[in-house]
């Protein structure tokens, strides 16, 4: 994931972005290393698991012979992903180094929420710190129909990534891993003169020198270096744009405990706001390739909430990349997780839960793999950690990807369910609350499985590619795509509809039964947005 300077101009990073979108969309090849991998990594699988590890070779350089300092798990990314995964393999007592090539605290494009599964992956202690508390969400389709849904108890807190991410480090540290920072690394070798034996990997840095480990989790973003080697494909890429705009008081206040979510003008693409004390929160994403409209969706969207007259500290961008469901995990000794795994909630592109659970299983298996006496057992454990993320995270990014699918087409519809039925409300906030899953839900609630079973007939997801081929060139679509393509770009068309399936929807509500018991509140009517306004 790229960080824009904090003093950039937001043309300027919006055009660096854009042009990083263009560039990437000329290949069809996701995650290639800025400096290219070395073409003998092709054999690094067949390499490892033939060979059986020597006896007594533990700690000892076979080029020289001289002791040579070997980690137990080397992780690269200090992220919530690879800060996770440290401290989970430093929990059991083992020797890591964690290698960061930002010094901390450091900015990161996030809204910066934290849902139930985030907060209850952090570690015995972790004391959040929390800008905000968020108890109310404004919806809104395209500036139109908001309506706002309350709710007694918190639904999530909000954060400043760099605060978070460097306590995460803190925690990690105190369970007895190392932190080294400014480090950049190009490349991992798991065969070669650099490689003293088969149950190490070499973690080449970019001044030369070379870290040794019995096992590597990578963490390094979604731009990953480490997901290059194990060969990571992605399905799904989308581009968002955020600005921090500090905000007098009165504005603050007006925005304390709510956060807005605007549906977009794009199929597939929404905007938000999160408050965090003095400062807004900013933000937009949509589909790689629509780089000019999501410029001018953020745009009209700050200026639509009055807030086009306050000057962002910080305006920047990013891409967000969703794995394929055959997309690997693992390659010999290394495993991947977080954003350089591609695990991300392809609908609303939420990442730090994905990273959080990801990244302790990837520690936790990574001890395993480091533990193991030879290619075959290293192999064993990383299937082991394949499978505990697909059985998890796995589930929830498919339905995820079927969500995005309705959304996409009917955004309007989608809408009116969430402002209009208590049940659909509920589950929203018992999903960001932590107390229920999406997975969970389709699977224990006969009406959503059938009604994304009929989905389902209706578009091919079981590639993992994103409902509108996203990351994925013309040619390389299966028929099936090609189609979902054509009906996601009528999506926008439901707009118009919007308004009658608002009104749907409330006359719906109202057949549902009493509101007494039910903590959720709503307005008896669409209501204006709920701008600030400018001083």
């Amino acid at each position: 994931m790229s960080d824009a300077a904090p003093d950039a101009a937001p043309d300027e990073i919006t055009h660096e972005v854009t042009a990083e979108v263009t560039d990437a969309e000329a290949s069809h090849v996701p995650h290639v290393p800025h400096d290219g991998a070395p073409a003998e990594e092709a054999s690094d699988v067949v390499d490892a698991d033939a060979v059986t590890a020597p006896d007594g070779a533990d700690g000892v350089d076979a080029a020289d012979g001289e002791n040579t300092e070997i980690w137990d798990v080397v992780v690269v990314g200090a992220g919530p992903g690879g800060a996770s995964a440290a401290y989970a393999a430093a929990v059991a007592g083992r020797r890591v180094l964690l290698l960061e090539k930002s010094e901390l605290p450091r900015y990161k494009t996030c809204g910066g929420g934290i849902i139930g599964p985030s907060r209850d992956c952090l570690p015995p202690g972790f004391e959040l710190p929390l800008q905000d508390r968020v108890h109310a969400v404004t919806f809104s389709l395209d500036g139109r129909f908001a309506r706002t849904r309350r709710s007694r108890k918190m639904l999530f807190g909000l954060i400043n990534r760099p605060e978070f991410d460097a306590q995460l480090v803190e925690h990690a540290q105190k369970a007895g891993a190392e932190l080294r920072t400014g480090v950049t690394v190009t490349r991992v070798e798991q065969h070669g003169p650099a490689v003293p034996d088969r149950r190490t990997v070499a973690v080449v840095l970019a001044d030369g020198e070379t870290v040794l480990a019995r096992a590597v989790v990578g963490a390094d973003g979604s731009a990953s270096r480490i997901g290059a080697h194990v060969g990571v494909k992605l399905g799904q890429v989308d581009l968002g744009l955020e600005a921090e705009i500090p905000v007098p008081p009165s504005v603050a206040e007006d925005w304390k405990g709510r956060v807005l979510i605007d549906w977009g003008p794009m199929p597939g693409s929404y905007g938000w706001v999160f408050p965090k004390g003095d400062t807004l929160t900013v933000g937009v994403i949509s589909a790689r390739g629509e780089g000019a409209a999501t410029k001018r969706y953020m745009e009209d969207f700050v200026a639509r909430l009055g807030l086009s007259g306050f000057e962002p500290t910080i305006s920047s961008g990013h891409l967000t990349r969703c794995r394929t469901d055959d997309s690997p995990l693992s390659r010999g000794r290394v495993l991947v997780c977080g954003d350089a795994a591609g695990l991300l909630e392809p609908w609303t592109r939420e990442g730090i839960s994905y990273a959080l659970r990801s990244g302790r299983l990837a520690g936790e298996w990574a001890v395993r793999v480091a533990e193991a006496a030879d290619a075959v057992d290293a192999r064993r454990q990383a299937l082991n950690y394949a499978f505990a993320i697909k059985a998890g995270l796995g589930v929830e990014m498919a339905v995820g990807r079927r969500m995005l699918a309705v959304f996409e087409r009917r955004p309007g519809l989608l809408h009116a369910t969430l402002t209009g039925l208590r049940p659909a409300w509920n589950a929203f906030a018992d999903i960001t609350r932590g107390s229920a899953t999406l997975g969970g839900m389709v699977r224990s609630n006969g009406m959503a499985r059938r009604a994304l079973e009929i989905l389902d007939k209706r578009m091919d997801t079981s590639s993992g590619v994103g409902p509108a081929g996203r990351g994925v060139g013309k040619g390389e679509r299966s028929a099936p795509e090609a189609e979902a393509d054509t009906d996601a770009k009528a999506g926008t068309d439901a707009k118009a509809d919007a308004g009658t399936e608002v009104q749907a929807g409330v006359e719906a509500e109202a057949q549902t039964g009493s509101k007494a018991g039910s903590e959720a509140e709503v307005s008896a009517k669409p209501e204006a947005p709920e701008a600030p306004e400018v001083l």
